[in-house]
This record gives C-alpha cells, sequence and structure tokens, in this order.
C-alpha cells in the first residue's frame, strides 16, 4: 500500500431475515446483548437494517452476514455478503 492509501475497515453484522417483501432489500433483525452501567443485569437489543439483496435470493427466516457498504438508497447502506450455512 501507498502512504496515501489507508485500509476501510467495515463493519461486519449477522443476522436473522425478518422481511424479503421489498425488491432488491429484505430487512435483517440483528439481536445484540448488552449489560446494564448499574445493575450489571445483560439483555437484549434488537435493532433492524435494511439490506441490498441484488439476486433476491434470500427469504425470511435465514441468517444473514451483511457489511457496510456505499449509501445504496436513503436508508440502506449495507449489502449482503453471504448466507450462514451453520445454522
Amino acid at each position: 500500500m501507498e502512504k496515501n492509501q489507508s485500509k476501510v475497515i467495515k463493519r461486519k453484522f449477522k443476522g436473522t431475515v425478518a422481511s424479503a417483501n421489498g425488491h432488491k432489500t429484505i430487512v435483517v433483525e440483528v439481536v445484540r446483548t448488552k449489560m446494564h452501567p448499574k445493575y450489571l443485569k445483560r439483555y437484549k437489543v434488537t435493532k433492524r437494517y435494511q439490506v441490498h439483496d441484488e439476486k433476491n435470493q434470500y427469504q425470511s427466516g435465514d441468517v444473514v452476514i451483511f457489511v457496510e457498504s456505499r449509501p445504496i438508497s436513503k436508508q440502506k447502506r449495507w449489502r449482503v455478503v453471504s448466507s450462514d450455512e451453520k445454522n
């Protein structure tokens, strides 16, 4: 690599497809566990991401891995990398 080029670190998540009704768009739910700062109890937090699916190949219930990308539309900033077959 040259001096001016720096390696871009892209965020990567794994989640379950909640909806596949849009054209080339899927909604993926990612469940994370957080710990309360005062009471130290763990709790689940769910977040939904709109992810670009170029081939419309994923259905509801599939487990997918997706990464950050350039803005594709108003709400889509993610694209599917692969399916998680270990499920």
